[in-house]
């Protein structure tokens, strides 16, 4: 899940993460704290905070099993294991099968970053049953998310305002005042939230992943990763290779590209999953109400945009869709062809003057309830990425490089581009241009990549593997749409997945699934 205003779409490009020699190794000062020793007080879980996006409290999956919730300590500082903690807030649903068949925990992290695993595992929760017979599906809030320690920037009424910003300037003026409302949520971030800003990079989550493990009272750690979630994965094998157990990494984000590499990547990811809705919704045998070939349906929607740049149209009272709202919204429903539908009315409807559904996509993206309070997705995706990425962009390199951007993705580009000033003014150094998750030793992992996915393009998948090392990552293609894909209900990646997970068969390296 990210936020291609702030340069992610849900998802995310590739992060960075450096690794401080004090941390480095495969042990861990984790194996050696008292806080491996304490005990986890599950309980009934509460409905979701405000920063966790609000709502009611899980319902039970299917099958009757209660959702449970517990807070576990961990280090503030992983450099000072002995020093303050914070709690990281977990969710599990126990194993539904026989207890003698019980493999242990499966750990999920779906994306981002920023994204509440303890949110979004029970709203997932009944598509991963079949992994649930054998394991306590496990999630969590990772550190500066939602209940952990949550990374707190601006208001709601700010974010309001800085939402509907104008995030592709075209003059001077323009963009100085995007730099400006950079710089006064990034201030705000470091005033709000000084203490744990400089400990939520993914080496520190990754460590808090390998507590969890021991408090568990797991010998290894099972994980599924999603999106962001697969660099969290692969940084966690590099740190603790001999601690990995049954691994799946799916929508893979490439360890080796930088912020700017990342950016232009999704540019390109999401231009073809715009030519995709569009060869689509033309090619059908009903007629396609926004066009009647896929040229004429992007060309339409490039003149909407620069319609609305210079007059915004009725979105939700009182806010008006932007040209920047409505490219968010575009770019949250490319997640799933499921969505597809939505874009479709959407697009009839702010042809005609209404832009509530494209508005309601967009609020979607960015955290945002229907009765206006943000969760802390955005907040928490600002400062991991920023801690993560060493680059600094400034607005004369962004100009610079902007051809490119605009070659990529005629829609995109300007908007991904633009997104790289995010971290100017950060608080905290960024720690490196790219992770590394070379992790010799580690058990297999199954690396997933879909060829149609906007956010983590499909090459990500073989750059991982190729990352992680000889010996390491099994590669599976999934020649489908949409982000990720287990999810997506194919038969033939989820018999792949789950023979890896319940039953330890690693399936043959370069599958195919269609």
């Amino acid at each position: 899940m990210a936020n291609p205003s702030r340069l992610r779409a849900t998802a995310l490009t590739a992060s960075a993460v450096l690794l401080f020699a004090v941390l480095t190794g495969c042990g861990g000062s984790s194996e050696d704290g008292d806080l491996t020793h304490q005990r986890l007080d599950w309980k009934d879980c509460p409905a979701p905070s405000e920063e966790e996006g609000g709502g009611s409290a899980p319902s039970p999956l299917p099958n009757g099993t209660e959702w449970q919730c517990a807070t576990m300590k961990a280090p503030l500082d992983w450099a000072d294991p002995e020093g303050d903690t914070i709690g990281i807030a977990l969710i599990r649903a126990r194993a539904a099968g026989p207890a003698d068949r019980r493999i242990g925990s499966l750990v999920f992290n779906f994306g981002g970053p920023g994204g509440s695993g303890v949110t979004t595992l029970p709203a997932f929760g009944p598509d991963y049953t079949t992994l649930g017979t054998r394991y306590d599906l496990v999630s969590f809030d990772p550190r500066g998310v939602g209940r952990s320690a949550p990374v707190k920037c601006e208001s709601d009424a700010r974010l309001d305002e800085f939402f509907q910003q104008d995030a592709t300037p075209d003059d001077g003026a323009e963009r100085a005042e995007l730099l400006r409302r950079t710089r006064q949520f990034n201030a705000a971030c470091e005033k709000n939230s000084r203490k744990i800003l400089p400990h939520v990079r993914t080496t520190d989550a990754a460590r808090d992943m390998d507590l969890m493990r021991q408090v568990l009272g797991d010998r290894k750690l099972h994980y599924f990763g999603i999106s962001y979630g697969t660099e969290l994965g692969g940084v966690y094998a590099h740190l603790f290779p001999k601690n990995v157990g049954r691994a799946v990494f799916d929508a893979v984000v490439d360890p080796t590209q930088n912020a700017e590499q990342g950016a232009l990547g999704q540019a390109k990811g999401f231009q073809l999953a715009l030519d995709n809705f569009a060869e689509d919704c033309t090619s059908k045998t009903t007629e396609c109400p926004i066009g009647d070939t896929p040229q004429e349906v992007k060309e339409r929607i490039a003149k909407l945009l620069a319609g609305l740049e210079k007059k915004p149209i009725p979105g939700i009272t009182p806010r008006e869709l932007t040209q920047t709202a409505a490219t968010n919204g575009i770019a949250q429903s490319l997640y799933s062809k499921d969505f597809w539908e939505f874009l479709t009315e959407g697009l009839e409807e702010a042809y005609d003057g209404d832009g509530k559904i494209l508005m309601l996509l967009s609020d979607s993206m960015n955290g945002r309830s229907e009765n206006g309070e943000y969760s802390n997705l955005t907040a928490a995706n600002a400062a991991i990425n920023c801690s993560d990425d060493k680059a600094r962009y400034t607005v004369d390199y962004v100009q610079r490089r902007l051809p490119r951007f605009r070659a990529a993705s005629p829609l995109f580009g300007d908007y991904l581009a633009w997104g790289m000033v995010s971290c100017t003014d950060w608080a905290v150094p960024g720690a490196a241009d790219h992770p590394d998750v070379s992790a010799p030793g580690s058990a297999p992992i199954l690396v997933i990549g879909n060829t149609g996915d906007p956010a983590t393009p499909y090459e990500g998948a073989k750059k991982m593997v190729g990352a992680l090392g000889k010996g390491v990552g099994v590669e599976l293609t999934y020649k489908g749409q949409g982000h990720g894909a287990y999810d997506s209900k194919n038969a033939c990646v989820q018999r792949a997945v789950n023979g890896y997970l319940l039953d330890g068969k690693v399936p043959k390296a370069g599958l195919v699934c269609s």
